[in-house]
């Protein structure tokens, strides 16, 4: 039996088939979960170190700084909307978190959670006011963002005169390298940060709604829903995932750089796509996001291991991305979501 909710204008909304948890939702990420699987047999026969342990390992950790940002652009596009500012975000986030926690006199645990805190109230502002200036002022979110990518990297460039920062506790950059079972404990980060994104838009009223703006806007406002509430939380959820992401990069490569990040919002944008999540908002899964994440790591990985340039890499990758969105259209058509 179908959950559906009427609006005052008494229109019916399909609150099943918007959160996205259906059995054709469930076939479309099958779809794409199978892509991962025949890229993987692929490049394994065909290379003989993609399965080794220690590739295995350095792809999930090449994932996971741009599997967090995408998870935040899945948020984002499922309204309508996007983020051209992550990649900027992500600098500007680093180098204030680089620079809490390089303070003198505090101890790790106090750097760290200062830092975090920092970073993330960073992402938080940011996301906030690309949201709130979409909403407020009526603004197509590519202008928005394309205006905040600029604010963010040159207040990066600013904080730190151009310079980069380095020299984090020994201890928080251990934590960047460490493994569970084989598996990078940054990875598992970003799996803990899919699952709750999971929960909340398949399981919750909030979910439920982003998805009926993305798909029927004037039918979620004749509901009685404040349209500013829910897109500016889009954007700042997405904020906040950026300064999660900026402390992740920050304990794996153990430096903060104002020039970091350049190209990651098109990767995050990229991996939704592939994922199935349409432009038009409405449709995806954050599910379809991890596997299309996993895709493009995969894809990337197994082209190195074959020896090609960045310039035949970055061309087979938009390739990639054109077929995804055609793909996508015809999938459309045969499973009516």
């Amino acid at each position: 039996m179908q959950a559906l909710e009427k609006t005052k204008s008494g229109e019916t909304i399909d609150t099943r088939r918007l959160s996205g948890w259906s059995p054709k939702v469930l076939l479309r990420d099958a779809g794409i979960g199978l892509a991962l699987l025949l890229l993987i047999v692929f490049f394994s026969v065909s290379t003989e170190h993609f399965l080794t342990a220690n590739n295995v390992s350095n792809i999930l950790t090449q994932i996971t700084i741009n599997l967090i940002l995408a998870v935040g652009m899945t948020f984002v596009i499922l309204i309508g909307g996007i983020d051209l500012s992550v990649g900027s975000m992500l600098a500007f986030c680093a180098v204030v978190g680089g620079t809490v926690l390089t303070i003198p006199d505090l101890s790790v645990f106090q750097a760290v959670a200062l830092a975090t805190l920092a970073a993330v109230g960073t992402g938080v502002v940011c996301g906030f006011l690309n949201g709130w200036i979409s909403a407020f002022w009526g603004l197509p979110s590519f202008i928005v963002t394309l205006g905040m990518l600029n604010i963010a990297r040159g207040a990066a460039l600013q904080v730190t005169d151009a310079r980069t920062i380095y020299s984090f506790p020994p201890s928080f950059n251990a934590f960047g390298s460490q493994m569970i079972f084989g598996i990078p404990v940054v990875f598992l980060i970003a799996l803990l940060l899919v699952a709750i994104a999971w929960f909340v838009l398949s399981k919750t009223v909030f979910g439920r709604l982003l998805y009926g703006i993305g798909n029927n806007e004037e039918a979620v406002r004749l509901a009685g829903h404040s349209l500013m509430f829910y897109k500016v939380a889009a954007f700042t959820i997405a904020g906040a995932l950026v300064g999660i992401a900026a402390m992740v990069y920050m304990a794996r490569l153990n430096i903060a750089s104002p020039i970091i990040g350049i190209g990651f919002e098109l990767n995050a944008i990229a991996a939704v796509i592939i994922g199935g999540t349409s432009l038009n908002g409405g449709r995806g899964t954050v599910i379809g996001t991890l596997l299309g994440a996993c895709i493009t790591g995969v894809l990337a990985n197994g082209l190195i291991l074959f020896g090609l340039s960045d310039f035949m890499r970055q061309m087979i990758t938009g390739v990639v991305i054109i077929l995804a969105v055609i793909i996508d259209k015809y999938r459309e058509r045969l499973t009516g979501i």
